[in-house]
C-alpha cells in the first residue's frame, strides 16, 4: 500500500483538489435528510412555521406576550418587531443565535395563551399537563404566576420540551389566521422555498461527482501510463540473468495486470475510500445532534458490520494474495505453449498441454470464484443489517414519536443519517477486499522498479564521458562491483580484434562453471568457430561478447580494452548478431531486415 500512496504523492495537488470536492459533495449529501426532515416537520405538519417566533402578528397579540416577561425581556421583544399594516407588527431581521434566543423566550408563553383559548386544552392534556382552566387563573393570580406554575408542572412532566415547541408554533399558526394571513400560502412558499434548496444541492452534488470523477480518472490513467512507461524502460536495461530471474511471462503480468490492477484501485480510492470516511463521520456528527436517543442502534449496527469485515478480510485476503500468482503461472503456461506450438504438434503432446493450461486455469479460477462467492455474500449481509437497523429504528422512533419526544421527520432523517453510515462502511469493506490484491501487484512492479541490473554502463568518474570518445583519464566501478580503476584511453584506431583471456563463466545459482579457462583471439576478416557437442558452452561463449552475462573470471578485450569499460551501447554497436532463435518483430519482411 506504500507504493501506491507514493505514487499519488506525485499528483497530490490533484489528489488534495479531489478531497476538497468530496468534502464539498459530503456536505451537501448529508444536508440533504435534514431538509427533507424539515419538509415533513415543518412543512406538512406544522403549515411552513419553523418556531415559536412569529414573523407578524397583532399588536394586542404583542402586548399580551410581553405581560408574561419581565421588563428586559419585555423590551427586548418588542424591540424586535416593528409596525406594520393594518395593526400589525413585523419582526424585524434578526441573527439565527437572536431568533433562537426569541423562540425560548416566546415558547411556554405561546403555550399559556394557546391553552388558555378554546381547543388548546387537548394539546395540554397531551402534554400531561391535565384539565386546567388558565384563563381563570390568569384572571386570578395574574399571568407571570401562572406561566410559572405552568413552568413548574412542565419540568415534572415525563414529556420533553419539544411538545411544548409544537404548541408555541399551533398558537403562530392560529395568530396568523386571525391576522388575515393565508396559512396555506405561508405554507406554499416554504416547500417551494425548501425544494429549490434542495434541487440546488443535488446539482452541486452531481457537478462535484462529474468532476471528481474526471479527476480521478485522469490521475490514475496518468499513474497508470506512468508506471507502464517506468517498468518497460526499466526491463530493456535488464540482462539475461534478470530476465531469468523474473521470466517474461511474469514481466507481462506485471506490465499489464499489475498496473491495471494499481490503476483501477487508485481511481476508487481517489473517489470512494477518500468519500467513505468524510461521510460516515459526518453522519454519525449529524446522528449525535438529532437527540433522539436511538444512537445505540447506530453503535450496535456498526459493531456488527466490523465483525463481518474482519471475518470476509481473514478469509478472503490470503486467496487475493495468491491470485496474482496463479495469473502468471497461466501466463506462462500459455506463452509456452503458444511459443512451442509447432514442437507440440511434432512430437503430439496436444493432449498433455491441454491438461497443463487446463489445470492452471481450473486452480485460478477456484481462487477467484471463492473471493467472488465471499464479496458477493458481503451485500446480502450488509442490506441485512441495513433493513434491520430501519426496523429498530421506526420501532422506537414509533414510541418516541408517540411519547411526544421525537418527530417524523426527525425519524426520517435518522433513518437516512444511519443508511449513509452503514453505506459507508459498505464501500470501505467493498475497496478493502481488493486492496490487497493491489497491495501486492504495487509490491510485483516495485520489485522490478528496484532491481538493478546486474550488467550496467561503466561509471565515469573523472574525465570527459566515455560516449564522447574523445581521450581522457577516467575512473570505471564495473558491473561485478570490483572497483577496478584504471587510466584507460579508447584507441583511435579500432580494428575489432576480439580475445578471450583465460574467461571462465557461472551462471547465477550454478555448481560448477558452464565454461573455463577460455583463451582466443578473434581476428578481423577472419572466420572463428566454435564446435562442440549441446550444452557444450557455445551460445554461452557467444553471449558474453554482447554481454549478456558477465564472466565470472577472467577477461574479454576489443582491440586491447575489456568490454566491461566500455559503454553497452558502443560495444554493441560494433556487433552484428544473429541470434541462435529468430524473433520477427510486428511489421514487414523490409522493416525486419533494416531492425
Amino acid at each position: 500500500m506504500k507504493t501506491i500512496f507514493r505514487n499519488l504523492l506525485e499528483y497530490k495537488g490533484t489528489v488534495i483538489l479531489i478531497v476538497l470536492l468530496l468534502v464539498i459533495q459530503a456536505y451537501c449529501d448529508l444536508a440533504l435528510p435534514t431538509y427533507t426532515s424539515d419538509i415533513v416537520d415543518i412543512g406538512l405538519e406544522q403549515n411552513g412555521v419553523r418556531d415559536a417566533v412569529p414573523e407578524t402578528m397583532r399588536k394586542e397579540t404583542l402586548k399580551e406576550l410581553g405581560g408574561f416577561l419581565g421588563d428586559k425581556d419585555k423590551v427586548r421583544l418588542e424591540d424586535s418587531y416593528e409596525a406594520g399594516e393594518n395593526s400589525l407588527v413585523q419582526l424585524k431581521s434578526v441573527s439565527r443565535q437572536e431568533r433562537a434566543e426569541l423562540a425560548e423566550l416566546l415558547t411556554m408563553p405561546e403555550v399559556v395563551l394557546f391553552a388558555a383559548g378554546s381547543g388548546g386544552q387537548e394539546y395540554m392534556e397531551q402534554a400531561g399537563m391535565g384539565k386546567i382552566d388558565l384563563s381563570s387563573l390568569m384572571k386570578l393570580f395574574g399571568k407571570k404566576a401562572v406561566l410559572e406554575q405552568v413552568k413548574s408542572m412542565a419540568g415534572k412532566s415525563e414529556t420533553s420540551g419539544m411538545m411544548f415547541s409544537q404548541i408555541a408554533v399551533q398558537f403562530v399558526c392560529q395568530e396568523y389566521t386571525d391576522s388575515g394571513l393565508d396559512l396555506n400560502q405561508i405554507q406554499r412558499q416554504y416547500l417551494i422555498r425548501t425544494g429549490f434548496v434542495m434541487l440546488l444541492f443535488s446539482a452541486i452534488m452531481v457537478a462535484v461527482a462529474v468532476l471528481c470523477g474526471f479527476l480521478s480518472g485522469r490521475c490514475s490513467a496518468a499513474i497508470g501510463q506512468n508506471l507502464r512507461g517506468r517498468v518497460f524502460h526499466k526491463v530493456l536495461t535488464f540482462s539475461n540473468q534478470e530476465l531469468d530471474h523474473f521470466s517474461t511471462a511474469s514481466l507481462i503480468t506485471r506490465c499489464t495486470n499489475d498496473v491495471q490492477q494499481v490503476q483501477m484501485v487508485t481511481m476508487l480510492m481517489l473517489r470512494i475510500v477518500a468519500y467513505a470516511p468524510i461521510l460516515g463521520i459526518g453522519g454519525v456528527l449529524k446522528v449525535l445532534s438529532t437527540h433522539t436517543g436511538l444512537g445505540w442502534i447506530i453503535l450496535l449496527a456498526v459493531g456488527i458490520v466490523s465483525l463481518l469485515m474482519v471475518f470476509l478480510f481473514a478469509v478472503a485476503i490470503p486467496k487475493f494474495r495468491a491470485m496474482q500468482k496463479l495469473v502468471d503461472r497461466l501466463n506462462l503456461v500459455a506463452r509456452e505453449i503458444l511459443t512451442g506450438l509447432t514442437v507440440i504438434r511434432a512430437f503430439g503432446r496436444e493432449k498433455h498441454e491441454e491438461k497443463r493450461f487446463d489445470d492452471a486455469s481450473t486452480e485460478l479460477m477456484k481462487t477467484q470464484l471463492f473471493t467472488s462467492r465471499a464479496m458477493t455474500s458481503m451485500f446480502p449481509a450488509m442490506m441485512l443489517i441495513m433493513n434491520g437497523v430501519s426496523i429498530l429504528i421506526v420501532w422506537f422512533g414509533g414510541k418516541g414519536i408517540q411519547a411526544g419526544n421525537m418527530q417524523v421527520g426527525d425519524m426520517i432523517a435518522f433513518i437516512t443519517y444511519s443508511m449513509q453510515i452503514i453505506m459507508s462502511f459498505l464501500m470501505i469493506a467493498m475497496i478493502a477486499v481488493i486492496l490487497p490484491r493491489a497491495g501486492v501487484a504495487a509490491n510485483r512492479i516495485q520489485e522490478v522498479l528496484d532491481t538493478e541490473p546486474a550488467i550496467r554502463d561503466a561509471i565515469p568518474e573523472t574525465g570527459k564521458d566515455v560516449s564522447s570518445g574523445k581521450s581522457g583519464k577516467l575512473a570505471f566501478s564495473d558491473a561485478a562491483g570490483k572497483g577496478e580503476t584504471a587510466g584507460k584511453t579508447v584507441p583511435e584506431d579500432e580494428t575489432g580484434v576480439l580475445e578471450f583471456h583465460d574467461v571462465s563463466f557461472r551462471y547465477n545459482g550454478g555448481k560448477t562453471d558452464a565454461v573455463e579457462h577460455i583463451c582466443f583471439k578473434a581476428r578481423p576478416g577472419q572466420t572463428t568457430a566454435i564446435i562442440g557437442s549441446t550444452g557444450s558452452g557455445k551460445s554461452t561463449i557467444v553471449n558474453l561478447i554482447p554481454r549478456f552475462y558477465d564472466v565470472t573470471g577472467g577477461c574479454i578485450t576489443l582491440d586491447g580494452r575489456d568490454i566491461r569499460d566500455m559503454e553497452l551501447s558502443r560495444l554493441r554497436a560494433q556487433l552484428g548478431f544473429v541470434p541462435q532463435k529468430g524473433i520477427l518483430m510486428s511489421g514487414s519482411i523490409m522493416e525486419n531486415l533494416r531492425f
